[in-house]
């Protein structure tokens, strides 16, 4: 089949592009906005884009009341977030964390987490991930509109990482051990618990 992501004529009952850019790895955001209060949510259009300095970036749309979601106007009030390992064990409070709650409201108690204090930023840290990026803003790129969406990149530069210390095995990050969770399309989910190895060629 081919069809054109304007004009949505693929004919099928749910638009397949988020089922074929797979799998993508969860940003669990968390923030702070200007009263101090956590903020914390998954993004599926999340990954690192930069290694050296390292940088990640997530990528939010509008509310439906078309004003900022929390994650992306606290980067950049605050000037920073932090990221925490999505894994399976905590698939049920990532995804509680996904809840529309009002701005203020706390994620991390709705969904049963508790926080860590980040060392380099002012953000907490999801108690019990496995791993945390803590970063620093840098800047929102605004990406395309549609007539019903409007999109925004917002990137951070890591400034300080926390490890699992049972994830490194011979001086190397064993991240199936963690089972980070991914995202694929519709509702559905996969699980990295299986690692192969290539070497790349010459």
């Amino acid at each position: 089949m081919f069809y054109e992501p304007e004009k949505r004529n693929h004919g099928l009952p749910r638009d397949p592009f988020k089922a074929l850019v797979v799998p993508r790895p969860i940003g669990w955001i968390s923030s702070i906005d200007p009263q101090g209060r956590p903020n914390l949510a998954p993004y599926s259009f999340f990954n690192g884009v930069a290694s050296d300095p390292p940088c990640v970036m997530f990528s939010a749309s509008l509310r439906r009341d078309r004003t900022h979601k929390d994650s992306h106007s606290n980067a950049e009030r605050s000037g920073e977030f932090v990221v925490n390992l999505a894994t399976f064990d905590l698939r049920e409070a990532m995804n509680a964390s996904s809840a529309g709650l009002a701005p203020g409201e706390n994620e991390f108690a709705a969904a049963g987490l508790e926080m860590l204090p980040s060392l380099m930023v002012k953000p907490p840290r999801v108690k019990g991930a496995r791993a945390h990026l803590e970063c620093v803003y840098v800047r929102t790129v605004e990406l395309p509109s549609s007539k019903t969406e409007a999109n925004y990149m917002v990137i951070g530069r890591v400034v300080g990482v926390h490890i699992d210390d049972a994830l490194i095995v011979d001086g190397r990050v064993d991240i199936a051990r963690a089972r980070p969770i991914a995202r694929l399309g519709y509702m559905d989910y996969c699980v990295v618990d299986e690692v192969f190895a290539m070497n790349r060629p010459g």
